[in-house]
């Protein structure tokens, strides 16, 4: 495989094939009668049976091992796919899905998430680390054991870096986090609220790409999901997490999640970045992202790279109001 960079959006593309390794005739390879004889990264809790288990993915998309090897072509940039390729195994019950979870299991998921966040970020080979899931056949999940995923990258997604540069214009102007703006707004208006508990919030978004698109965000300002303020109460974003997907089943039958934290803003020498990013724990804000697919013949992206979503935020919010989260 090899990782090519469009000299145009900037989007860097893997091409070359990659073998569906996560469907076997032998049994899941993500049950415990599996997992235990491989090695695995890190098992919550630490002593007994784990609950929650991550392994390098069988068949990675980026591989750490070697150098990126930046090469060009003429107009064109490519380099090696190096990086880390991680499956979050989010319970040894074969049948259970995350929002089946109870809410210290997610919360048990979630510091999964952050611990690896932060151990791949010591690899200052690592520009981004991605945790994202994709759940259901149309969302091209991995098999059907509940996972989610972990990428390292050794560059910024195109998306992320639209973001970064968003937020830092908003707040060379205002001297504001547009996040937090958001969420005052939203929470002041009360449309697209969809719900909240402690200091966490689910919302649809004002311009959402897709029907029933769901943020969860916190009121108070922090750019990196991996280290939590003191005084917050993560276990709050585990019930409402698991309310919010409860919901989003009775509407979709798959959805893609993805947390947006902040890169990695060390430099190779070892140093803090002054010039990349340089406001970043001030202008940006970490989220989470839940792109429903109602349907498999989708008009959301034209050919004019503009989002088209005929069902309204106003109106996804309040219909997943009104849906009951126990369902």
């Amino acid at each position: 495989m090899d990782l090519r960079k469009d000299p145009i959006t900037r989007s860097w593309v893997i091409v070359g094939h990659r073998e569906d390794t996560c469907q076997t005739s032998g049994g899941c390879p993500f049950c415990p009668a599996t997992v235990n004889s491989k090695p695995i990264l890190l098992r919550l809790p630490p002593q007994g049976p784990w609950q929650v288990a991550v392994l390098p993915h069988p068949d990675p998309l980026y591989r750490v091992e070697g150098d990126p090897g930046r090469r060009a072509d003429g107009n064109y940039d490519s380099m090696q796919p190096v990086g880390a390729d991680e499956i979050v195994i989010e319970t040894p019950e074969h049948n259970k899905k995350l929002e089946d979870l109870s809410e210290d299991h997610i919360l048990m998921v979630m510091d999964a998430w952050s611990r690896r966040i932060e151990d791949l970020k010591r690899d200052l080979r690592f520009k981004y680390v991605s945790v994202y899931k994709n759940y259901g056949p149309l969302a091209g999940q991995e098999g059907s054991h509940s996972v989610s995923q972990i990428t390292a990258t050794t560059f910024v997604p195109r998306r992320l870096l639209y973001e970064l540069r968003s937020a830092r214009e908003w707040y060379d102007e205002k001297e504001r986090c547009v996040f937090c703006d958001i969420v005052k707004q939203e929470e002041r208006q009360g449309k697209r609220i969809v719900d909240t508990q402690g200091e966490y919030v689910a919302m649809c978004p004002y311009a959402s790409r897709v029907p029933y698109e769901v943020w969860l965000l916190n009121r108070k300002h922090n750019y990196l999901f991996e280290q939590q303020r003191p005084g917050t109460n993560r276990r709050h974003l585990a019930a409402l997490l698991r309310r919010v997907l409860r919901r989003i089943r009775q509407v979709a039958p798959a959805y893609h999640m993805v947390l947006h934290t902040s890169p990695n803003i060390i430099h190779p020498k070892g140093e803090t970045s002054t010039t990349y990013w340089k406001t970043i724990r001030d202008d940006y804000h970490w989220h989470i992202e839940i792109l429903p697919i109602v349907e498999t013949r989708s008009k959301s992206y034209s050919i004019k790279e503009v989002y088209y979503n005929a069902t309204m935020p106003e109106e996804a919010a309040e219909r997943l109001r009104k849906l009951d989260p126990n369902s």
